[in-house]
């Protein structure tokens, strides 16, 4: 599996952190920025991680930023991205297991780095379940055309 990861500046610190358990859980990343903690905006890497996965160039993307609200509404504005502020293992399970959401928006300044990482993992070894969720998916492909 391929993951796209990028972060503001107020997620660098914990998108370090969070590289380190894509390579332990043995898949391939890339880094999209920002690369230091200087003020970043977070626009910048949240449209590049979300083209990219939209594109299908990487299967998933994980966005950090300080609360994940302003990484979440900037990924869903790119067409073919359902990207899902997770707070909790529950929500990152639902978010991958029903809406088939293909970005997991984080908050560095809502979580410890250990309930992450733990968000981090549900969301990367949950599988869509298909069924009853992929008619409700398609009903948001043509929101996306309107």
């Amino acid at each position: 599996m391929k993951i796209r990861i990028g972060s503001d500046h107020r997620g660098f610190a914990l998108k370090i952190e969070l590289i380190s358990l894509i390579q332990h859980m043995g898949y391939q990343y890339e880094d999209e920025g920002c690369f230091d903690e200087e003020s970043a905006d977070y626009p910048d890497p949240a449209g590049q991680v979300a083209r990219k996965v939209a594109k299908e160039t990487f299967d998933l993307g994980i966005l950090i930023c300080g609360t994940g609200i302003g990484m979440s509404i900037a990924a869903n504005k790119v067409s073919g991205i359902r990207a899902a502020l997770c707070s909790n293992e529950l929500y990152a399970f639902k978010a991958r297991q029903h809406n088939d959401a293909n970005i997991l928006c984080i908050g560095s300044e809502a979580m410890s780095s250990l309930q992450a990482t733990e968000v981090v993992k549900t969301f990367l070894t949950t599988e869509f379940e298909g069924g009853r969720h992929v008619r409700r998916l398609e009903k948001i492909r043509r929101l996306e055309k309107d």
